[in-house]
């Protein structure tokens, strides 16, 4: 069983006024098979937790460590997070130009296993999970997110989780932006990834909307750059009843 533990990971951007703390001290353990929610208002440091994980360049580490399956998360680049089993799926997804949806996953997956795909068998998983999505098959060959509408790209982002397998995949706002109808085929994407037993998601979000259709064993409440509140799904209830202000002096 994988799991991914961050212990008190501390993070800061370099601002126009000089450093910037964060993230103040992250504790977090999320094993393959468990849905974690982190919730918290904007501006809380969520989103910082996951690019941290994910390396990117703009956050500096200045404490605590990050292991997957006990190897060290931040001693990798950001592909040998990748190929180690570490998966983001960005709030915001980024157009690749001259890049089609399928090379995009086919070079992907095959930089992940080692090997390319048996072609027939390639184009049959695509289509099913494709469809399952409710992507015009047609997108297959299309750049990477150009053009695409908000919901398109959220849905790009989940059939990319489904084809690659990752360990742990870290969800970042992926209800961001979508109506009913994409939140509920999204969020039947992200249950079937989940349901395989293999995968571990963090799902980051400030709105409990998501968490009618994915199902969290676990909620942790983010504010001020660290977790203040830890509980079951009712937490994410009280949330919703009660809002993040009971939790400023936690």
């Amino acid at each position: 069983m994988s799991v991914l533990e961050i212990k008190g990971l501390t993070v800061q951007v370099t601002t126009e006024d000089g450093p910037k703390e964060i993230l103040r001290g992250v504790d977090l353990t999320v094993k393959a098979g468990e849905i974690h929610a982190l919730m918290g208002p904007n501006g809380s440091g969520k989103s910082t937790l996951a690019y941290a994980i994910a390396g990117h360049p703009k956050y500096t580490i200045t404490g605590g460590q990050v292991t997957l399956d006990g190897q060290d998360v931040l001693e990798m680049s950001v592909d040998e997070r990748a190929r180690a089993g570490l998966f983001l799926a960005m709030q915001y997804p980024v157009e690749v130009p001259g890049v089609s949806i399928s090379n995009f996953l086919r070079t992907s997956i095959t930089a992940i296993r080692g090997e390319a795909p048996n072609l027939r068998h390639w184009i049959k998983e695509l289509k099913e999970s494709m469809a399952g999505l409710q992507i015009d098959p047609q997108f297959a060959e299309r750049n990477v997110n150009e053009g695409f509408s908000g919901g398109e790209r959220k849905r790009t982002e989940i059939l990319q989780m489904e084809l690659i397998h990752p360990k742990i995949a870290v969800l970042d706002e992926t209800d961001s932006g979508l109506d009913v109808d994409a939140l509920r085929v999204v969020s039947e994407g992200i249950n079937r990834v989940c349901d395989k037993g293999e995968t571990g998601v963090l799902l980051i979000t400030h709105f409990t909307r998501i968490l009618k259709y994915v199902k969290p064993d676990f909620v942790h409440v983010f504010y001020d750059g660290r977790i203040v509140r830890e509980g079951g799904p009712e937490l994410a209830d009280d949330i919703e009843a009660n809002g993040y202000a009971q939790f400023v002096t936690a």
